[in-house]
C-alpha cells in the first residue's frame, strides 16, 4: 500500500530536499486510508506546517480534518487553498461557516456570492443569505427566501426556515403560526421544529405553552424535551441566531444526504453543522452514526463526547454509546455499563432492553430473556419506542434460543395476544412450531395470516411454502418457494427448503443447484448439513429444520 501512496506524493514534494516531508504526508494518507482519524489529522498537521503553500497536501487534509472534526486542520487548510486558487466547495462551505462564526457579514455575503455561481450548490443561497441578512441587519430575510421559493432543490429547506426566521427577527406570533403549519404538513423536521419552538417558549417563562406545543409527539427527542420541561429543566435548541439557523440547515441537507447514502458528504455537511452551534446534540448523534456506518465506531464515540451531560437527549446518547461499544468490539465495556445503567435510580424500559439486546449479541440468551422480562415489567416508555408486544416477542426469540422452548412458546403466544394482526409475530410463532413438526394446521394457519398482511415478503412466503411442503403439498411448496428465491436469490434458509422440495418431486439436479445456492451463504452449522445433501440426496436427517 505505501508503495501506491508513494507515486502520487513524490510529484508533490519534487521541489523538497527534505524527504521528511515526504514521510509526513504517506503517512498521514496511509493513516487515512487504514481509518485511524487520529494519527492521519497528526500527520497531516505535520505536513502542512512542513510543506506550506502545498495544495496537493491541504486538499487531502482538508477533506480529512472535516471528516474527523478536526477545525483548526480544516481551516489551516482551506486558508492554504484559498491562497493557491483551488477551493474544493467543501473548503468554500468551511470559510462561509467561518465567517458566520465570526459574524463577519461581509464576508460571509463575499462567500455566498461565490457559491451562487456554484452549477451543484447554488440551491443552498437564499436560505443561507436570509440568514447573513438577520445577523448583520441589512436587507429583508424573507425577500431572500423567496428567491428561492420557486426552485425545486430549495423550496422544502425555504418553507421551513421562514417560520425559524420570522421567530428570529420578533414576529413570534407569525413565527409560531409559520412552525404549526410545518408540523401540520408533516415537515421531516417537524420535530426538530417542536422543540425549537418549545425552547423559545420555555426561555420565556411559558413552559405549558411548550408542553402544549410538543403535544403527544412520540418520538425519542421530543419525549426527552417533554421530560425536560416537566422536570423545570432548560430544553437546548432554540434556532434563532444566524448560526443556529445554518447549523440546522446544514444538519437538514446531512440527514437527506444520508437517507440518499450520499455519506460522505452527508458528514461534511454534519461536521460544518457542530462547527457552528456545538452545543445541540443532534448534529453530534447525526455525526456519530454517519461514522458508525463508515466502520469508525471510536470516531462515532467521540463525537457523543461533546454532548454536554444535563442535555434531554443523554439517554439516548447514552443508549447509542453502549451500543457503539458493542459495534467497536469492547463488549466487556458494554456489559459492564448497559448493567450499571439498568442499577441507576432512574433506570427505565430502555436500560433493559439494550442489556437484553447486549446479552443476545454475546449468546447469554437465557440472560437477555431476563432482561427483557424486566423491560416488561417497566412503566411505558415512550423514550423507547418499543410496542408491548415487541418485548414479549424478543424475550420468546432469547428463549427459544436459550432452548427453553416451553417458555418461549408462551412469550409467543402473548406477543401474539398483543398484536394479532402483526406479521412479524405471526409468521415467527407459526415457523417456530413448523420446525419442531409440531401444531403443524395451526402454524400454517399463524402463516397464511402473515402472508396475507404482508404477501410481498419473501420470508413469508418461504414460511408458507414450507408449511405447505411439511404437510405433503409439494407442488404448492414449490411454486411459493420458487417466488420467495425471486425475493431473496442469496438467502440460505429458503435456497435449502426449495432444495428439499425440488429433490421430494424428483427434480433431483434442480435440487442440488438450490442446495448450491444456499451453500454460498450458509453458516457453518447449516454448511455441513447442506454438504451431505449435495454429496447424498436427501435423507431424514439431514432434512431443512
Amino acid at each position: 500500500m505505501a508503495a501506491a501512496l508513494i507515486v502520487p506524493a513524490q510529484a508533490a514534494f519534487a521541489n523538497y530536499e527534505d524527504q521528511t516531508r515526504l514521510s509526513a504526508y504517506v503517512q498521514a494518507r496511509a493513516a487515512d486510508s487504514l481509518g485511524a482519524s487520529a494519527l492521519a489529522a497528526q500527520s497531516y498537521h505535520a505536513a502542512l506546517a512542513r510543506s506550506p503553500g502545498n495544495a496537493v497536501v491541504a486538499e487531502r487534509a482538508l477533506r480529512q480534518a472535516i471528516a474527523a472534526g478536526d477545525r483548526s486542520l480544516a481551516l489551516k487548510a482551506a486558508v492554504t487553498l484559498q491562497t493557491a486558487g483551488a477551493v474544493p466547495i467543501d473548503g468554500q462551505l468551511l470559510l462561509l461557516t467561518e465567517a458566520v462564526n465570526a459574524r463577519d457579514w461581509t464576508l460571509a455575503d463575499r462567500y455566498l456570492s461565490v457559491l451562487e455561481r456554484d452549477e451543484v450548490f447554488s440551491f443552498l443561497v437564499p436560505v443561507m443569505r436570509a440568514w447573513v441578512a438577520v445577523g448583520s441587519g441589512k436587507g429583508d430575510p424573507q425577500a431572500a427566501l423567496q428567491q428561492g421559493a420557486s426552485d425545486p432543490l430549495s423550496a422544502s429547506y425555504v418553507a421551513q426556515h421562514r417560520p425559524l426566521i420570522l421567530l428570529a427577527t420578533g414576529q413570534e406570533r407569525e413565527g409560531l403560526i409559520g412552525l404549526r403549519s410545518r408540523i401540520e404538513a408533516q415537515d421531516v423536521r417537524a420535530q426538530r421544529l417542536l422543540i425549537a419552538a418549545a425552547s423559545h417558549l420555555v426561555q420565556q417563562g411559558r413552559r405549558d405553552e411548550a408542553l402544549a406545543m410538543l403535544g403527544d409527539v412520540d418520538r425519542p427527542l421530543v419525549a426527552a424535551a417533554r421530560t425536560a420541561i416537566e422536570k423545570r429543566k432548560k430544553v437546548p435548541g432554540t434556532i434563532e441566531s444566524p448560526a443556529e439557523g445554518v447549523a440546522e440547515f446544514f444538519l437538514r441537507l446531512a440527514i437527506d444526504l444520508r437517507q440518499q447514502d450520499v455519506r460522505q458528504l452527508a458528514l461534511t455537511f454534519a461536521r460544518l453543522s457542530t462547527f457552528l452551534d456545538p452545543g445541540h446534540a443532534e448534529g453530534w448523534l447525526v455525526a456519530s452514526e454517519l461514522l458508525a456506518s463508515e466502520d469508525m465506531p471510536a470516531d462515532a464515540i467521540a463525537a457523543l463526547d461533546n454532548i454536554r451531560p444535563g442535555d434531554p437527549a443523554r439517554e439516548l446518547v447514552s443508549d447509542f454509546r453502549i451500543r457503539l461499544l458493542a459495534l467497536s468490539g469492547d463488549r466487556d465495556t458494554a456489559l459492564r455499563q448497559a448493567i450499571a445503567a439498568t442499577k441507576a435510580k432512574d433506570a427505565g424500559m430502555t436500560d433493559w432492553i439494550r442489556l437484553g439486546d447486549i446479552y443476545g449479541e454475546l449468546e447469554r440468551h437465557r440472560d437477555a430473556a431476563d432482561a427483557y422480562a424486566r423491560a416488561i415489567e417497566m412503566p411505558p416508555d415512550e423514550a423507547a419506542g418499543r410496542p408491548l408486544w415487541s418485548l414479549w416477542l424478543l424475550r420468546g426469540g432469547a428463549l427459544e434460543q436459550a432452548g427453553a422452548w416451553d417458555e418461549a412458546k408462551a412469550a409467543l403466544v402473548k406477543a401474539y395476544e398483543l398484536a394479532p394482526g402483526e406479521p412479524l409475530v405471526l409468521n415467527y410463532l407459526g415457523y417456530l412450531q413448523l420446525e419442531r413438526r409440531e401444531n403443524l394446521e395451526e402454524a400454517e394457519q399463524l402463516i397464511r395470516e402473515a402472508s396475507r398482511l404482508q404477501p410481498d415478503s419473501a420470508q413469508i412466503t418461504d414460511s408458507l411454502g414450507w408449511a405447505h411442503y411439511l404437510r405433503g403439498d409439494v407442488a404448492t411448496a414449490i411454486e411459493l418457494l420458487e417466488r420467495a428465491v425471486e425475493g431473496e436469490p442469496a438467502d440460505p434458509a429458503i435456497n435449502e427448503h426449495l432444495g428439499d422440495a425440488y429433490y421430494s418431486a424428483g427434480r433431483r439436479f434442480e435440487a442440488r443447484y438450490a442446495w448450491t445456492a444456499a451453500l454460498l451463504t450458509a453458516e457453518e452449522q447449516d454448511a455441513t448439513r447442506i454438504r451431505a445433501k449435495i454429496e447424498s440426496g436427501l435423507t431424514p436427517e439431514h432434512a431443512s429444520p
